[in-house]
């Protein structure tokens, strides 16, 4: 017999099976000995009261049978014959990993082509970043095996469902060596210590089956014959035929914007966020959000979510990473851009999140106009890499104003809001360094101002968040894409390359891990379809 129900313990008594037990027990009306064995299917946290924190869950329980495993079976996936079908698939991250397992079910072979390096590779390269600053520009924390993903936290939520099945996405992480947490957590993260595993794992899936990955392929051109891509060129020289070309390049391929610009193909400015990075003592965060002088050890450590209007203009936290460390993630030498992420266990000392602005594209056109002498070209309003050009005068300001080789410009918070350069800085995440500095000096006035009435905002929601033991670095820049690469609604085809399907966030249709996947996943059934 199998039988659900809602319950609400507390923390010490959610992460205890035995105590779990008994709680059972007494709510089914049954002995222990006839509770063989529970599922979580939903768990979260409610931290409403400051007199008790509560954790909602939602449990299967077995009674009298024995437990079943989370899953009966898992998803299969066939070895491809010799005369499949073969598709390209541009990128490795999330959306292009997801999009060959889906190509592999549906009887297509698939060819990942990565610019960047496998993950043990690619560690050394980050290694390199972190402590000399030095960055290579086809491996990073967004080029390589498993994208920006990788190295990115590890998030899993996800507000959107419309495009795939998030079940089906978490499902498959756990199959491939996620935690079975993932599964049932309100917020469901996998850890920046574990992902590269995972990644892996699935990488040699897709091999296995008759797909290839190969890295150091960078795409940089594409021969076009009538409205259709006949081949794509690698730098290398390698030359690949192409039925269909999927691209799931990421956000920070400028390149191939430019490629596609070029080429005539039609893409458009899209408007994105830009901001900061701030980073709390973990502590202060848990004070805040759990009403107590020090956390309870049954808890995790504590996350939040914040979001204000400054004179029309919103300002909100981004990919927030409790127990985390800001990392860099510059793509290109000469410029200081900052990301962050958390170890599967959340434990480091700090709390970070990005901080960031929404960036339309008539207030940077107006900027980059004021500030065009400081450009190495005119400013072109309509050219539709015009936000990426606002992207990147910023992200070079940092570096101009950071210490040198990665260090970057930072200021404690109440000194940025009051204009201050701070005149020593606490310690921090970012093993690169920081550099105390007038942000002013870096961020555009507006971004500026909307930045420091936020932040005085967020204080009077949350008492105690608005301190000057906090730091603000910058420049969170890679929210999203500032670029679009338009397809159309039903086919998710280019509308003038009909075997070009952009994908994800570097096409400006996904924000993160889950959705990413999921977009890979969908075109890959709607390449499916056009092949057949």
């Amino acid at each position: 017999m199998q039988q659900q129900i809602q319950l609400r313990v507390k923390p010490e008594e959610a992460y205890n099976a035995i105590t779990l037990i008994d709680i059972l027990s007494k709510s089914l009306g049954k002995s222990q000995t006839q509770i063989t064995g529970y599922h979580i299917l939903k768990q979260s946290i409610d931290a409403r009261s400051r007199q008790q924190i509560w954790i909602n869950l939602s449990i299967l329980a077995f009674i009298n049978e024995p437990p079943s495993t989370r899953f009966d079976d898992k998803i299969n996936f066939p070895i491809l014959p010799s005369n499949a079908k073969e598709i390209i698939i541009v990128g490795a991250g999330p959306a292009g990993l997801f999009a060959a397992l889906e190509c592999i079910l549906l009887g297509i072979r698939p060819i990942i082509l990565e610019r960047g390096k496998d993950v043990r590779s690619r560690r050394r390269d980050l290694a390199k970043l972190n402590k000399e600053g030095i960055v290579n520009p086809e491996s990073n924390y967004c080029f390589g095996e498993g994208g920006a993903g990788t190295y990115s936290d590890g998030k899993l939520y996800t507000r959107s469902n419309k495009r795939g099945s998030i079940e089906k996405i978490l499902r498959l992480f756990y199959q491939f060596g996620a935690d079975e947490r993932i599964l049932y957590e309100a917020h469901p993260h996998i850890g920046t210590n574990k992902l590269p595993h995972i990644i892996t794992a699935m990488r040699e899936q897709i091999e296995a089956c008759g797909g290839k990955v190969l890295f150091e392929k960078k795409l940089v051109d594409l021969s076009i014959e009538k409205g259709t891509i006949t081949h794509v060129t690698t730098a290398d020289g390698d030359i690949f035929k192409a039925k269909a070309v999927l691209l799931a390049t990421g956000h920070s391929a400028r390149d191939i914007f430019k490629l596609l610009h070029e080429k005539g193909i039609l893409i458009e400015a899209k408007p994105f966020a830009l901001g900061v990075r701030v980073e709390h003592p973990q502590s202060v965060i848990d004070a805040i959000q759990y009403h107590c002088l020090v956390r309870n050890p049954s808890l995790p450590p504590a996350a939040y979510s914040l979001v204000e209007q400054v004179s029309d203009r919103g300002v909100f936290s981004f990919c927030m990473c409790p127990g985390g460390i800001i990392a860099p993630a510059a793509t290109a030498p000469g410029e200081i851009v900052v990301n962050g992420w958390s170890p599967s266990k959340r434990d480091n000392a700090y709390a970070n999140s990005g901080m960031v602005v929404q960036i339309d594209i008539a207030t940077a056109a107006e900027f980059l106009v004021k500030n065009k002498s400081k450009l190495n070209s005119s400013v072109n309003l309509n050219n539709p890499l015009i936000l990426l050009d606002f992207q990147r005068y910023v992200e070079n300001k940092a570096y101009e104003f950071g210490g040198g080789k990665q260090v970057a410009p930072a200021s404690r918070l109440v000194d940025f809001c009051t204009q201050k350069t701070s005149a020593n800085l606490p310690d921090a995440s970012y093993l690169p360094g920081l550099h105390p500095a007038n942000l002013g000096e870096v961020l555009p006035n507006f971004v500026q101002h909307t930045l420091q009435e936020g932040f005085k905002a967020f204080g009077k929601k949350m008492k105690g968040y608005y301190t000057n033991d906090a730091i603000v670095v910058a420049t969170e820049s890679r929210t999203s894409s500032p670029v679009r690469i338009p397809r159309e609604a039903e086919s998710f085809q280019h509308p003038q390359i009909n075997n070009l399907y952009p994908c994800a966030e570097g096409a400006g249709y996904a924000g993160g891990i889950v959705s990413a996947a999921m977009d890979g996943q969908k075109l890959a059934q709607a390449i499916a379809l056009q092949l057949k």
